[in-house]
């Protein structure tokens, strides 16, 4: 099967670099991505500047790739928006990798060829196939191996507290945006609207900070957790330090009365009033009443419904690899305590199939760009056969500071009564009354 190509789900960060280094050790690639472009996730959130500065946003073998076509690497010290990376980096990566990517090519199944999981009968003899979507139909494409690195971002957790959509969510999802709103194009959907934003990671902070700063616009902040302790993060003592500036920002925000923080709720229902505005209500009983728009930013899962043939070892929790899950639980770990990982960690008991990228993290958040690109280099070289590259660990990650542990992942502790405490107001604007 060595004469069969590797295919790699998804054009975005982990999926180019992984592309990069087995074409750097001659390996056959096929790069299927369902966009339209190199890095269509990343281009979503294009307003968006990222905590990691160029100087850890740039793979070595995609540099190498990228050097002989006169590409310049950006300053090291400078903090790309979402718009510049895709643009100054993932773009010409993949005019660098030619047509070994293809756009427009969504992946719908992947299987061993003639067998479906149950079967184990020659199972170890047949390649994988990958089945494809395109706009002139379907087809099938034979593969050696299989590395799925096409992310999260199509699958945003709901406004339920449950970890499903809460009663008529879907039903008024003209009022619902499950991303960071980009003013420069969304402003007249936000300004001078009351907005309840829900979410308490840095996705939430960066939409506090732009929704603060329009005029007339009120600012409901809800809060699972059972107050908001450290969801500021660490400040100047957080080692992202564009990380810790967010955190300050937002805390000024609220503290400017800007923001009217609700903790404790877990969202069970959500209603239409007579004058086209929302009122939500707590599995406890506690209604948020009056909001024009809602803005859920709760993180997102990985969706696996096209990996069903696939004999694949996931976490029950996480929805991680079960080897990884143990390393990234953010009941237990900060993002700081992450050691590097590779091919070990990622191996399902289906071979030649591996979890990449954020994709890799399950439902874990705080995922940075450097463990993906680790992840990549290790997996294609067990691919390859360099088995002692695969174990090798070639990535040191920065302490990345005061991450909060537990309690920024929404896993509530005794002390801050979580789901079981009454919702909490805190920082009421006198104009939001």
């Amino acid at each position: 099967m060595s004469e069969l190509p590797v295919v790699v789900v998804g054009a975005g960060p982990a999926g180019l670099t992984a592309a990069a280094h087995l074409a750097e050790r001659g390996e056959r690639v096929v790069v299927l991505e369902a966009g339209d472009r190199a890095g269509a996730a990343v281009s979503q959130w294009n307003h968006v500047r990222l905590f990691s500065p160029w100087s850890e946003l740039v793979d070595p073998a995609a540099e190498r790739l990228l050097t002989p076509t006169g590409w310049v690497r950006p300053a090291g010290d400078t903090y790309p928006t979402g718009a510049e990376w895709a643009g100054r980096y993932l773009a010409p990566l993949a005019e660098a990798l030619g047509d070994r990517v293809r756009f427009g090519a969504r992946v719908v199944g992947v299987a061993r060829r003639g067998r479906d999981r149950v079967v184990d009968a020659g199972r170890s003899d047949e390649p994988l196939t990958v089945h494809v979507q395109t706009v002139d139909g379907e087809e099938r494409i034979t593969a050696r191996a299989v590395i799925d690195a096409s992310g999260t971002w199509g699958s945003p957790n709901p406004l339920g507290g449950d970890g499903l959509p809460a009663v008529g969510e879907k039903a008024v999802a003209a009022q619902i945006s499950y991303r960071v709103p980009d003013l420069a194009v969304q402003r007249e959907r936000y300004a001078g609207k009351r907005v309840a934003v829900a979410g308490s990671g840095h996705s939430a902070l960066t939409a506090l900070i732009a929704l603060a700063d329009l005029p007339g616009t009120k600012i409901v902040w809800l809060l699972r957790r059972g107050s908001v302790g450290n969801v500021f993060g660490g400040g100047e003592a957080d080692q992202l330090p564009a990380r810790g500036a967010l955190g300050s920002r937002a805390r000024k925000a609220a503290e400017a009365g800007h923001v009217e923080t609700v903790t404790g709720f877990r969202t069970a229902a959500v209603e239409r009033a007579g004058d086209g505005r929302l009122a939500l209500e707590s599995f406890d009983g506690h209604r948020v009443e009056g909001i024009d728009e809602v803005v859920v930013l709760t993180g997102f899962r990985p969706d696996l419904s096209w990996l069903s043939e696939i004999r694949l070892d996931l976490d029950p929790v996480l929805q991680a690899p079960a080897k990884l899950a143990p390393l990234i639980d953010p009941n237990v770990h900060s993002c700081g305590t992450v050691y590097p990982h590779g091919e070990n960690e990622l191996r399902h008991p289906e071979s030649d199939v591996y979890l990449v990228g954020m994709k890799s993290y399950g439902r874990a958040p705080t995922f940075l760009s450097l463990t993906g690109y680790e992840q990549a280099r290790s997996v294609v070289a067990a691919i390859a056969g360099d088995h002692e590259a695969a174990g090798r660990v070639e990535l040191v990650l920065p302490e990345t500071g005061v991450c909060g542990g537990a309690g920024v992942f929404d896993a509530p502790s005794e002390d801050q009564g979580g789901c079981c405490a009454a919702p909490v107001t805190i920082g009421l604007a006198p104009s939001a009354c």
